[in-house]
């Protein structure tokens, strides 16, 4: 048996790693379990690495707060832990009257959610901030950024760690019992007592959840494909650009990097299996057909390499999405702050 904890954090992505920052500045000691062998190993480092505006996220919603909420402080965060970022802007490029009748409810949404810097823009000024975009008219969020998940999430855990939180990898927890208002929390390199437990599992989190004894989530897998392109190709695109977006699904895009790269996708699809990240040639060449729509600059003599991620959505038992859920239930699992559904 390890020693005893105030808090134990179950994840080591994003999330968890900023959880355990968090913590940190109050005295209580820390320990963060991941079942991988270094931080942002799973969704935080398989993504588009975009720091959207909160304009796509439903009204009310925790997803559209937490949105917002972390757009606003991207650059106190950027500047106290030292990561790259950029808020460069972005653009929801559109062409036809249905196209602009979404793009204004969107707006509309942005503004309920406290977004700032929203404005629509004519073909002139879309193809001034983007010259190589084809497109009649766009929505150009002026806050929205890229930044670097890698750096950011090491950055996050490395502060955390600074400030005394210990962290422990390849350590998958595999069971938890409950005894005298303590957790035990059983890996196979050994046992963790705490006060308290956060489940901050990301794909793992509903296998967490019921082994807290909250049970009834179902969450599945949308797995998104990805092209990046040689570097040679940043210069022409100096922001992101989106389609028009659907209700649940912000499309195919081109995204520069902080690298100075270019990133194709994502595609979505439904899985089941949450440890396989392969990329099939049929979706490489579907994301580079669509995403052309957008910006005719995609070459597969551009390609450098492709990968995958996934997103845990928490679903409804008829498949719809649901909002992020973050809950203490005392009368089920005492002090223990259980998050499901935190899948960006």
């Amino acid at each position: 048996m390890k020693k005893q904890y105030d808090v134990v954090i179950i994840g080591a992505g994003v999330v968890g790693s900023a959880i355990a920052r968090e913590l940190s500045r109050y005295k209580l000691s820390i320990a963060v379990l991941e079942k991988n062998l270094d931080v942002c190993n799973e969704t935080s480092g398989r993504n588009s690495a975009v720091v959207h505006g909160g304009f796509a996220n439903p009204i009310g919603s925790l997803k559209a707060k937490c949105c917002v909420e972390g757009n606003r402080i991207m650059d106190q965060l950027a500047e106290e832990l030292n990561f790259p970022f950029k808020r460069c802007g972005k653009v929801l490029v559109g062409n036809t009257p249905e196209d602009m009748e979404q793009l204004e409810r969107t707006m509309k949404q942005g503004a309920v959610n406290g977004c700032t810097g929203l404005e629509m823009i004519d073909e002139a000024k879309l193809h001034e901030l983007v010259p190589a975009v084809v497109g009649k008219f766009a929505m150009w969020s002026k806050n929205s950024g890229i930044m670097d998940p890698f750096l950011y999430t090491v950055a996050l855990a490395e502060n955390a760690h600074a400030n005394g939180a210990d962290f422990f990898f390849d350590h998958k927890v595999e069971a938890i019992t409950r005894e005298n208002e303590l957790y035990y929390l059983h890996t196979a390199h050994g046992d963790f007592c705490t006060r308290w437990v956060v489940n901050a599992a990301g794909l793992g989190a509903k296998q967490i959840s019921d082994l807290l004894g909250l049970t009834g989530y179902r969450v599945i897998g949308s797995r998104s494909n990805y092209i990046i392109l040689h570097k040679r190709m940043g210069k022409l695109l100096p922001m992101p650009v989106y389609p028009v977006p659907s209700n649940t699904y912000m499309g195919i895009h081109v995204t520069n990097t902080t690298d100075g790269n270019v990133i194709i996708g994502p595609n979505a699809e439904t899985v089941t299996d949450f440890a396989y990240y392969g990329v099939p040639q049929e979706n490489m060449d579907y994301l580079a057909d669509s995403a052309s729509d957008l910006w005719p600059c995609i070459h597969k003599s551009d390609y450098i390499r492709n990968y995958s991620g996934i997103l845990p959505k928490w679903v409804d038992d008829q498949g719809v999405i649901q909002d992020f859920k973050i809950e203490i239930r005392d009368d089920l699992a005492p002090r223990a702050i259980n998050l499901v559904g935190i899948e960006s």
